[in-house]
């Protein structure tokens, strides 16, 4: 398990350097996800050595969740002071997400004329 683990700490550690190193505008630990991935695919001795530590990471996954919830308990003068003006900015920022990304598929759909060749 701790190899495992240092395979996937070093994979994340590869990706923060190539990132920070070349000046890339991607995260390094999505770097280092992309690295992994590649690996993975690579090398069936490298996923059966790094599977069991990852479904195991992945079955404590909501504890990632328990910091923000006690954040959310510790602000809660705070939601409920400002929680309309929350609710709205939520809200409009998720409906402008949704038509930007409908405008940018029917502009791609346009272009490529339906995805049919020319």
């Amino acid at each position: 398990m701790v190899a495992a683990f240092a395979f996937i700490l070093l994979f994340q550690l590869l990706g923060e350097v190539i990132s920070r190193g070349v000046g890339l505008p991607l995260p390094g630990p999505v770097l280092g996800m992309i690295f992994m991935l590649l690996g993975l695919f690579a090398s069936a001795r490298l996923r059966a050595l790094v599977q069991p530590t990852a479904k195991g990471l992945l079955s404590h996954l909501s504890l990632l969740f328990v910091p923000v919830g006690v954040g959310v308990v510790a602000h809660l003068h705070t939601l409920t002071s400002h929680g309309l003006a929350l609710g709205l900015s939520l809200f409009g920022s998720t409906a402008l997400a949704l038509m930007a990304g409908a405008a940018a598929f029917a502009i791609t759909l346009r272009l490529t004329k339906g995805g049919r060749g020319k």
